[in-house]
């Protein structure tokens, strides 16, 4: 499983036209679910989300997390961050896993997230989706259930 975090001042992602998540401060994640991931994939990326201190502190250090700073996470699925450029111009998407494998395990990042305390909005799975954001820093942080990043 992979996640592209990113710290924000507000975030929002339409369907359609219509707004289906918003947040203020806090966490935008895109999130892409890998061919043989399972639930320990995402409670590992959860765990991460959550606990990150990428926040700054008093003496302008990262070193609190969004639930220190009292955010709130918006956590899009994102199947192209299983995309293999290596070979060619066109990428190649076939280590993503399969929508019904993939949606349930982003529902589990969801709950997990919830389960900390923190307060989380969605996109729409297997929808085009606008993500309008403002990158706070800009910090952005990759992170790799396997662990190759």
């Amino acid at each position: 499983m992979r996640a592209v975090v990113q710290r924000v001042s507000f975030s929002h992602v339409d369907v359609e036209g219509q707004c289906v998540g918003k947040i203020g401060k806090g966490l935008t994640v895109l999130l892409g679910v890998m061919d043989g991931d399972t639930d320990e994939d995402a409670e590992y990326i959860a765990k991460k989300v959550a606990l990150l201190r990428i926040f700054e502190d008093e003496q302008e250090k990262m070193n609190l997390s969004v639930k220190d700073v009292g955010g709130s996470v918006l956590l899009i699925s994102q199947f192209t961050l299983a995309g293999d450029a290596r070979h060619g111009n066109r990428p190649s998407f076939s280590t993503a896993a399969a929508p019904e494998i993939a949606e349930p395990l982003c529902e589990k990042v969801v709950a997990s997230l919830t389960s900390k305390g923190l307060s989380v909005e969605t996109g729409r799975f297997r929808t085009h989706m606008e993500v309008t954001l403002l990158n706070d820093g800009p910090v952005t942080i990759l992170l790799d259930s396997r662990r190759q990043f």
